[in-house]
């Protein structure tokens, strides 16, 4: 990252102070948790599953889970990095109107920030799609390793979402948890997965947020899916200044008004750093003071 990048990023947050943040996978690349896409957009590994064939297909839900007991533990065992917790301060500072995430980790609130929208879930929740009922996810994985110790110590390299890249051609004999309530219901992470829709007071709440901002910062994110890159373009609609740090293309090169290609957790470090000494103390004691109210 050269200097003029971390300065020119310095600048933008100290001009505007009601920022709407939206991040994506590459803000946890530091907490080790691998993003989807490469420099050019493309995938890195095989697309996620569908909502579509985890609902109506009992071998794909049986590949899931399987995978998702030897992958899971990465995404569980994740500590929040530079960057969630750069976001947290500038949160504290006052100097963050909304932090929308496509995440589904939880690091962001790990790490502090609590203005946060989970735009896809979180992923630590299950959820039965019959009944409604929900569990804390490590007890259904708990509850798997139990019916399935033979898939229990396996390796494999894991992906954003807990997957895991195992190689059997075979999960016919891994068993699946019914729900205790209703009996026959389909466990489903409380996440949207490919194909399926956000909720829809999600959505609204991030685009009222938007509304409010003066400014977006996208953090990590390639904007390659809809649901995030809706939101840089309705903040072009309405003559809002982008800036954005990932490594890499983005759908929405075009609207940024500045674009910083370089870690996000060191960029946003030095950003931080620059603004505080730019920013009196008891100015960001009085915005701290503000947003809290």
């Amino acid at each position: 990252m050269s200097d003029s990048s971390a300065s020119s990023l310095a600048t933008f947050l100290s001009r505007h102070s009601r920022l709407f943040v939206l991040t994506g996978a590459g803000m946890s690349t530091d907490s080790g948790i691998p993003d989807y896409r490469d420099e050019q957009g493309a995938w890195k590994r095989s697309p996620p599953m569908t909502h579509q064939a985890f609902m109506h297909s009992d071998t794909a839900r049986r590949r899931y889970w399987a995978r998702s007991l030897v992958g899971f533990q990465a995404l569980s065992e994740a500590r929040p990095g530079r960057a969630h917790r750069a976001l947290a301060a500038l949160e504290r500072a006052g100097r963050i109107e909304q932090l929308v995430t496509q995440n589904v980790d939880g690091l962001h609130q790990r790490a502090g920030s609590r203005r946060v929208i989970d735009l896809h879930g979180q992923a630590d929740v299950v959820r039965c799609m019959h009944c409604g009922a929900t569990q804390m996810r490590h007890a259904v994985h708990a509850a798997l390793a139990r019916l399935n110790p033979q898939w229990t110590g396996l390796e494999a390299s894991v992906g954003p979402d807990g997957d895991a890249d195992l190689t059997h051609d075979d999960f016919g004999d891994f068993s699946l948890l019914s729900c205790a309530r209703c009996g026959d219901g389909i466990f489903k992470p409380d996440v949207v997965f490919f194909g399926d829709s956000v909720p829809r007071p999600r959505v609204d709440a991030a685009f009222a947020a938007l509304e409010r901002a003066d400014a977006v910062l996208v953090v990590g994110s390639s904007l390659m899916v809809y649901s995030g890159y809706r939101f840089a373009r309705r903040a072009a609609e309405l003559g809002k200044p982008m800036a954005c740090i990932n490594m890499g293309r983005t759908r929405a090169d075009a609207l940024f008004s500045l674009k910083v290609e370089a870690s996000a957790g060191e960029t946003l470090d030095v950003a931080l750093r620059s603004l505080e000494a730019a920013i009196p103390a008891e100015k960001l004691a009085s915005q701290a003071l503000r947003a809290s109210t």
